[in-house]
């Protein structure tokens, strides 16, 4: 007795057309234009000289940007150091059912609504002494706080302003982690008599370790990009104290107008982004994977 195998139907394709159609125009196309622009010298828009790969030796030599890399890579822990702790407390005290939990979802997810320089704006405001509210209370208070003449203040201002906005992320995903939780595991909790930490420690941390370490590399490749909140607020000021690897590359690429540089910069930017992550989700598995050996 001979089967016959069933042909492939192979139209299925055609739905993925206009997909690939668009990666290439959004993603491919310019991305191989960045890669044409870093290894050439645009003297004029019919004159370019190859240099290899002259840019990204000078980019690499480059002291400022080895400084705005420090100072991007001290903000994206700080943000995941503060963030992260802060959203799993957030989802572990929002109600888990009943109409409190719908509205207490609606007001935590408020401030994603809300567009990157209209948060600049908003926090621009919030922090002047004269008119916002932040402002005339420290300077009440008795401190002395200027985000606009002073380093650590424009500093502190911008992490602050990224946890208010970012927070309830981290939040909403830590929250629906815990609601995919059985509540099986609670009743054995309760049954075996173990503490409110000893649940989370052994039932609800292990249980969202998926959804944080997607948490996790969504906010650290947002914070590590980030650039209309600080250009917004502070410009990159005072001196160069908020000015973070995006700012740095726009004042080469717009306001220096050195293209090869600049494109050179912006594949280092890329790989840097890339290596980061790759480490940082590795990282994480490990762990995760340590803390399962340990408990068993």
């Amino acid at each position: 007795m001979s089967t016959t195998a069933k042909p492939i139907n192979q139209k299925a394709w055609w739905l993925v057309l206009p997909v690939l159609i668009c990666v290439a125009f959004s993603a491919i196309v310019p991305l191989m234009t960045v890669v044409n622009y870093s290894v050439q010298d645009i003297i004029s828009p019919e004159r370019r000289v190859f240099v290899g790969t002259e840019w990204f030796a000078s980019v690499m030599r480059d002291d400022e940007l080895h400084s705005a890399l420090y100072r991007q890579l001290g903000f994206s822990f700080s943000v995941l150091l503060v963030e992260i702790p802060l959203g799993i407390c957030l989802a572990l005290s929002m109600p888990a059912t009943g109409w409190r939990s719908s509205a207490v979802l609606v007001v935590v997810a408020l401030s994603l609504l809300i567009p990157w320089n209209v948060v600049g704006t908003i926090w621009q405001t919030y922090g002047r002494a004269d008119i916002g509210l932040l402002g005339y209370m420290l300077q009440k208070m008795g401190i002395d706080y200027s985000y606009t003449g002073n380093a650590a203040d424009a500093w502190l201002t911008v992490l602050v302003m990224d946890v208010w906005h970012w927070t309830p992320l981290v939040a909403l995903l830590c929250y629906a982690g815990l609601r995919s939780i059985p509540d099986a595991y609670y009743q054995a909790a309760r049954i075996d008599g173990a503490s409110k930490f000893a649940v989370f420690r052994y039932i609800q941390l292990p249980k969202m370790r998926g959804v944080l370490m997607i948490a996790v590399l969504l906010r650290f490749m947002d914070s590590f990009m980030i650039y209309t909140e600080p250009f917004v607020l502070t410009g990159g000021g005072p001196g160069n104290a908020t000015t973070f690897l995006s700012q740095y590359l726009t004042q080469k690429a717009v306001g220096q107008f050195d293209l090869g540089p600049a494109a050179a910069f912006s594949l280092i930017y890329f790989l840097i982004i890339l290596l980061l992550c790759f480490v940082l989700y590795n990282w994480m598995q490990r762990v995760g994977t340590q803390t399962v050996e340990v408990e068993q």
